[in-house]
């Protein structure tokens, strides 16, 4: 079938490409023709407005025989390269289903959840945390094909970076944060382990579907420790959460406490890794040319560590 239909890329999605790189500019230029080349393809019929996150394009479509699907059209990055691999192995269990996919671009097409309606959706706090806890417990089950990147490797360039980018730094309070981190991470870079991570599993990459209530989505695949997977948990509607509350220590332990539980982890190891993350954090913080570090990353880190 030929699609002659123009695909209406959203100006805020483009904007975020263009301020990158050309690279960016030159996929966005050709994202029409890419969307058009798909859907013929793969003999789908567009069906409703493209939406967005951070870095791929969504687009509702209905495939040959009536299938509700989304079209997913994204640069092959090393953050979306394994995303595939992960939604393979899965299969579907506790995530979105993989409908197709095709390695050379990155596009694949999934299975339609409801995305008018996230997990951020649900008001009680502690509801949506159980059930974030009890997808991510069933996801890092799995153990990690081979081919994903690991956190053994991730772990190692962590610490080869720290010497460099703390300085920049304006806090010595925070530069001692930073190498507490570190510290944790070197003390468990031997055992990294061998869990399908996630890697990014927070409140808005979990939608409501149809086969179950709720479906993870958007997948960065990575080998390693569970432990590794919760500091995007944690961090979930953070300010709306400590304002509930008005306890942050109880915020921070409550949801420390209820993902441990669900995960059957190991508290201190799961201390170390969720600070491995705070690490990870701040360097792509400082990276970017930030001076200081989040502040709910200070206080998640200092929490965990006064336990």
């Amino acid at each position: 079938m030929s699609m002659s239909l123009p695909i209406d890329i959203p100006d805020a999605f483009a904007a975020s490409y263009g301020r990158d790189s050309a690279s960016g500019r030159a996929w966005i230029a050709a994202l029409p023709g890419l969307a058009a080349n798909f859907l013929d393809r793969w003999t789908l019929r567009p069906e409703g407005l493209a939406g967005h996150g951070m870095a791929s394009l969504v687009l509702p479509v209905t495939r040959a025989d009536g299938t509700p699907a989304v079209l997913k059209l994204q640069q092959v990055t090393e953050d979306s390269i394994g995303a595939a691999l992960g939604l393979r192995v899965w299969n579907g269990d506790g995530v979105v289903r993989l409908l197709d996919h095709d390695p050379d671009t990155g596009t694949m097409l999934l299975e339609r959840l409801d995305a008018a309606r996230p997990l951020s959706s649900v008001a009680d706090d502690d509801a949506a945390m159980q059930i974030l806890a009890e997808l991510m417990a069933r996801l890092v089950a799995v153990p990690a094909p081979p081919g994903l990147r690991h956190l053994a490797d991730i772990a190692a360039a962590m610490l080869d970076e720290v010497p460099r980018a703390v300085p920049a730094l304006r806090d010595p309070a925070e530069q001692r944060l930073v190498h507490i981190c570190a510290a944790a991470v070197a003390e468990l870079i031997g055992e990294p382990g061998d869990r399908l991570l996630h890697w990014d599993l927070h409140y808005d990459n979990i939608l409501a579907g149809q086969r179950e209530p709720w479906l993870a989505i958007d997948p960065e695949p990575l080998a390693g420790d569970p432990g590794f997977d919760l500091w995007p948990a944690l961090d979930s509607r953070w300010e709306e959460a400590v304002v509930a509350t008005g306890d942050v220590t109880r915020t921070v332990l409550r949801r420390f406490d209820l993902l441990t539980e669900a995960l059957g982890l190991d508290r201190q190891r799961a201390t170390g890794w969720t600070l491995g993350r705070v690490l990870q954090n701040a360097l792509w913080d400082i990276e970017d040319g930030k001076t200081s570090l989040e502040p709910a990353q200070v206080v998640l880190a200092t929490t965990l560590l006064r336990r």
